[in-house]
């Protein structure tokens, strides 16, 4: 029986969307029809069609970045950066399909040739997260429809208008109904999906909750190909800089950026004793300027709210949680209107609470942990089940060697900000934050599999040994 599904504008919570839960055996059965004609399109067509896509994501990239700040609270500013995010992402798709699952042939006069090809998997199944609704599940989709897959796509419930709108895209170039299609619905309909005897292949992006309980789902079914891309306690290490202001902003970056809804956010600030009383206090007056407003507020704001009232009521209770466990408030945690989700960033010294939690706070809320040398800071950055993406702040080159080398991440910076990802870049965590089959440019890697042949166009054979005279 189909459930009925409300989006709200969180800035506002005014109802954008209203749908109802799709039927998961009939959009499978559609899919799998699709499946064989679409993988034998020529990859030139299959290319040419992606290229159409991003040309009617162009077309319509105002109203699009509207709709996303609109369903995410994120400003306006930063929708349209995912639009130009999704826009790009087919001519690296194209490259990295190219560079990581080229053809190989070896000739040999007497032994043939040798190939090396790759096919689909068949049937994908995309679960998509609401805080990039469109850049990141594009990020799948648009390499394992080039790859030959056909899709299913499950945006958010959350973020569900967003995610018709870019299903809508693909349409609109011509990509058949049946090879991109989009399901609404919340567990249950991701549920059935992922254990759907004919889905080949779960491409997530979410919780590291869900992430491990999919996992879990399939451990026993090794032909279904699973990349999981989870979240992070994502570390920035300060070292000693001259540079404090910049210092600071790649902080503040790192850390409320999307209101602190990024995997890649950082979570945890390592300050060791000689910088404490420097960086901590930047990091404080800049924050304290951040404008947090609706999207569309004039003059536009750094961040906006959180993704709903749920969202902002768990952090809230996690601050104060926080300070209960011995953390000391550096930056409150202030939320003006209890009817929206808005909330000011918050900082907290962290120092002193025994046994930290090691989970994800997907918000604008910033651990300080005070530690006495370098070797204590990689022992505590490394302090996690998580192992997304990490930063480190001023120090030598050495310095960093040092830190790449030791930390455990799968996203390493340096003097830069945790998140911003290259998507020309490979893009995953180990841990808790992944499964080793990173996305962005290496999501090639996981929407086709390679097929080894050994070639002759005429039968050439003989038995040398072993056969009785005659």
């Amino acid at each position: 029986m189909a459930t009925e599904l409300v989006s709200t504008e969180p800035a506002t919570g005014r109802e954008i969307w209203r749908g109802t839960s799709g039927d998961v055996d009939r959009t499978v059965e559609r899919a799998r029809t699709a499946m064989r004609s679409w993988a034998r399109e020529p990859l030139a067509r299959r290319i040419e069609l992606m290229r159409r896509f991003a040309n009617q994501v162009r077309k319509h990239a105002e109203p699009f970045a509207e709709l996303i700040a609109r369903e995410t609270g994120k400003p306006l500013w930063e929708a349209r950066t995912e639009v130009e995010a999704v826009i790009g992402k087919v001519e690296i798709s194209i490259t990295a399909y190219a560079d990581r699952t080229g053809q190989k042939k070896l000739d040999s006069a007497l032994q043939g040739k040798a190939a090396v090809r790759h096919k689909p998997h068949g049937v994908m199944t995309v679960l998509g997260p609401y805080n990039f609704p469109a850049h990141l599940p594009n990020g799948h989709i648009v390499p394992a429809l080039i790859a030959g897959n056909v899709v299913i796509f499950k945006p958010s419930e959350k973020t569900p208008a967003v995610g018709e709108f870019l299903t809508r895209c693909f349409h609109e170039a011509k990509v058949p109904e049946d090879v991109i299609q989009c399901i609404h619905g919340g567990v249950e309909v991701g549920q059935g999906l992922v254990e759907h005897w004919m889905v080949d292949g779960v491409l997530f992006t979410g919780s590291a909750r869900a992430g491990i309980a999919i996992n879990r789902k399939l451990a026993t079914d090794p032909g279904k190909i699973v990349a999981l891309e989870m979240g992070g306690n994502n570390p920035i290490v300060m070292l000693d800089t001259p540079k404090i202001d910049d210092a600071a902003a790649t902080i503040v970056q790192s850390a409320f950026t999307t209101a602190g809804q990024r995997c890649t956010a950082a979570r945890r600030l390592i300050v060791v004793d000689s910088m404490f009383d420097k960086i901590v206090p930047a990091v404080k007056t800049l924050a304290e300027k951040l404008i947090v407003d609706e999207p569309f507020a004039d003059p536009q704001p750094f961040m906006g709210c959180v993704i709903d009232n749920g969202t902002a009521d768990l952090l809230s209770e996690s601050f104060v949680a926080l300070m209960s466990r011995g953390g000391k408030p550096i930056m409150h945690m202030k939320r003006p209107d209890e009817n929206l989700p808005f909330l000011s960033p918050a900082i907290l010294d962290a120092t002193d609470i025994h046994e930290r939690p090691d989970i994800e706070l997907f918000g604008p809320l910033l651990q300080v942990i005070r530690v006495g040398t370098f070797e204590e800071a990689i022992e505590e950055a490394n302090n996690t089940r998580y192992g997304l993406s990490a930063s480190l702040v001023g120090g030598r080159p050495e310095d960093f060697e040092t830190f790449w080398s030791e930390i455990r991440a799968g996203i390493v910076n340096w003097n830069r900000p945790t998140n911003g990802a290259s998507s020309a870049a490979p893009f995953g965590g180990v841990g808790l934050s992944g499964n080793h089959r990173p996305a962005a440019f290496y999501a090639a890697d996981y929407c086709a599999y390679p097929v080894a042949s050994n070639e002759m166009e005429q039968p050439r054979a003989s038995i040398g040994l072993g056969l009785k005279s005659s």
